[in-house]
């Protein structure tokens, strides 16, 4: 019988000893479903999982020696993983990046030793990932990706340093790292919001490491509760209501706020079963607009302080000419710019992430976002009637599509 949590402070399940791959999440009529209770916990999670990997010789702060002496040396720091752990590993390293640049160390993509994000199939194909003195990061929730095992082994045989980020530690993926950063909690929805918040948690903790600096977790979990308060919930409800009849759903970012526009896209797909695709903020103006119609849904992630007034200005752009089209269009937007958007450029609504100044502007920017958009794709799956639960594999077509696909 499925127990449902009503206590959402409550640790959630590890991953069983000996480690095998999660089940799928036992099913439900109606919701809450299983994303609900996970998207209600994230909170006190992100307390507890900062909290933990804020002790100083813990694996997070061996993690940040790791990319201290790889930066400074110039070596690669590469951070792999794919689907949901893709977009923590882009997190991860944007989240790094920042670090390395309150460090004086390199910061810059494309210098050496500066942190960037590498498709884990894309780099495992490379035939020498990283290289002797390198550090190659993987992000895998469960630890049993394989992609993301076989960049780490190959990264492992060429000399450099492996490490995993993971809820896993006793995972396959855990055996071949010399570092593994665990978050320990268990999503337990395969639509992984937890999944996706684990990783950029573990990011802030790595890189408040890396700077010397101390992450303020009351601010964080404040960033992540006001995703969960009364008004950002009927924002949220009015912009799925709005989109639900779309047959393609556009998310636009730019940014720190790419990483959230592609995790929407995923979750929107794996959740809600709507398609949908992710524009870069500028080039959604280069042809793309050419696809779409008043039957196109359009969600802008405008959270990332960084180049605020060159990035509104564009997002107003985009806006506009989604106006022109009758797109219904919302936003997901920081509350100092939303004064800036006429609220007719906006006719799906806006939910309004605040202000974290205490924080590194990639981690507000990642965590302030992150509840907004996992709760649009809860809203829009059970105005779909769908349960978001277990990606459509309950379906034996996409079953036997996910295991064609291996």
């Amino acid at each position: 019988m499925d127990d449902h949590r009503t206590n959402h402070d409550l640790p959630l399940p590890g991953f069983p000893e000996p480690w095998t791959g999660s089940d799928m999440p036992s099913p439900r009529s109606g919701p809450p479903y299983h994303m609900t209770e996970m998207i209600q916990a994230e909170p006190a999670l992100a307390a507890r999982v900062l909290e933990r990997l804020a002790a100083p010789g813990g694996p997070a702060a061996r993690l940040a020696t790791a990319v201290r002496t790889a930066s400074a040396a110039g070596r690669p720091v590469l951070v792999v993983g794919c689907g949901t752990s893709e977009h923590g590993a882009l997190a991860v390293a944007e989240i790094l990046r920042e670090a390395n640049r309150a460090a004086g160390l390199p910061s810059m993509p494309g210098a050496g030793g500066a942190p960037v994000a590498v498709q884990a199939f894309e780099g495992s194909l490379e035939p020498a990932l990283g290289g002797p003195g390198a550090l190659v990061i993987g992000v895998s929730h469960e630890g049993g990706t394989w992609a993301t095992i076989r960049a780490l082994t190959a990264a492992r045989d060429v000399g450099a340093t492996v490490a995993l980020i993971t809820a896993a530690a006793g995972s396959p993926g855990a055996s071949n790292a010399d570092i593994v950063v665990s978050t320990e909690e268990m999503d337990q929805s395969w639509c992984h919001t937890v999944g996706y918040l684990s990783p950029i948690l573990a990011g802030a903790a790595v890189g408040a490491h890396v700077s010397a600096s101390v992450l303020d977790t009351p601010a964080a979990t404040a960033l992540l509760e006001a995703g969960l308060s009364e008004p950002a919930s009927a924002a949220i409800e009015e912009m799925a209501r709005t989109l639900m009849g779309v047959r393609h759903l556009l998310v636009v970012g730019s940014g720190s706020d790419r990483i959230a526009a592609r995790e929407l896209t995923l979750k929107v797909e794996e959740g809600a079963h709507l398609p949908a695709a992710m524009r870069d903020l500028e080039t959604m103006l280069h042809g793309h607009l050419a696809g779409t119609d008043d039957e196109t849904g359009l969600v802008l992630v405008l959270a990332d302080p960084a180049a605020r007034g060159a990035r509104t200005a564009r997002a107003l752009g985009v806006l506009r000419a989604c106006r022109e089209l009758g797109i219904q269009a919302g936003a997901i937007v920081a509350t100092v710019v939303t004064g800036e958007i006429d609220p007719s450029l906006t006719p799906a609504g806006r939910v309004l992430v605040p202000e974290a100044a205490t924080l590194p502007v990639s981690v507000a920017a990642l965590l302030g976002t992150a509840i907004p958009l996992q709760r649009l794709t809860e809203m829009l799956a059970i105005s779909r009637g769908v349960n978001p639960d277990p990606i459509r594999r309950d379906d034996p077509r996409y079953l036997a599509a996910a295991d064609a696909g291996g």
